[in-house]
């Protein structure tokens, strides 16, 4: 079984994200984009979730899955490999930092807030780990938009 969980870790914003601000995707009523599901889902519940949940439940929401569907579905869709949040838009395009705490539940900070700055240099914040000491934060960079 193939995840995409990080555990103390922080993706960062691409070094090529026009963003200098967190941006709320834009929300289409009608089928929602990848990026506006994914903010909603985390920005609502953050640190509820592991990235294998948001990444699942966007899947599972998008193709219509019943909630008797979704274990079978699940071990299915992590059969094989996945793109992490490290390349979703919110990391690529609207500036948004993904942490994910000691358990692996994720929130989202936006680059200009000073939550994003003390996990960008790898300090862990105090609330996000009740339950266990503090760990450093490892710093990944979402996946940048072109090649170069």
């Amino acid at each position: 079984m193939h995840t995409t969980n990080y555990v103390n870790t922080l993706i960062a914003i691409a070094d090529d994200c026009p963003a200098d601000h967190g941006v709320i995707p834009p929300v289409k009523l009608e089928n929602p984009s990848i990026a506006s599901r994914t903010f909603q889902l985390i920005s609502q519940n953050p640190y509820r979730f592991t990235s294998d949940d948001v990444i699942f439940t966007v899947y599972a929401d998008r193709a219509g899955l019943t909630e008797s569907e979704r274990p079978s579905a699940r071990e299915h869709y992590f059969s094989k490999g996945r793109p992490c949040l490290r390349a979703s838009d919110l990391g690529k395009k609207y500036g948004w930092g993904v942490h994910a705490n000691a358990d692996g539940h994720v929130a989202l900070y936006a680059v200009n807030s000073p939550e994003y700055a003390e996990l960008s240099v790898g300090k862990a914040i105090q609330s996000t780990t009740p339950d266990h000491t503090d760990c450093p934060v490892a710093v990944v960079k979402a996946m940048r938009s072109s090649r170069r």
